[in-house]
């Protein structure tokens, strides 16, 4: 496996830098979420702009921010639910149907609703 990208503004394989991960015994391992250092997604261009919100992406996004203000649900609570949605759910899903999908499992966690309320 050739892990190498091209140092900023310089082409060829010849002068990249080599990158060579650091394990810890005491972390976990990284899990399907955790894309840092994942050769699949090392050196791919990155879009330069943001694609247009959806009317759905702005009432999620109305809806996490209403749910915080009021202390049903925190970040660290919907960023753990993210993580902890399947592989297959967490690459199907788009950005805002994974924080749909991790505020009604906070919701449901903390006993606020239940799943026969949201479904």
């Amino acid at each position: 496996m050739d892990n190498r990208c091209p140092a900023p503004g310089q082409a060829g394989a010849g002068r990249g830098r080599v990158l060579r991960p650091i394990l810890d015994p005491m972390e976990p391992a990284p899990t399907h979420h955790d894309l840092g250092g994942n050769p699949k997604y090392r050196c791919t261009a990155v879009e330069p702009s943001d694609p247009a919100l959806t009317d759905f992406d702005r009432r999620v996004d109305a809806l996490r921010v209403m749910l915080r203000e009021r202390g049903l649900i925190t970040t660290d609570e919907q960023r753990l639910k993210i993580e902890s949605l399947p592989e297959d759910e967490y690459f199907g899903l788009s950005y805002y149907e994974k924080w749909l999908r991790a505020m009604v499992a906070v919701l449901i966690a903390r006993g606020s609703v239940t799943w026969e309320e949201v479904s």
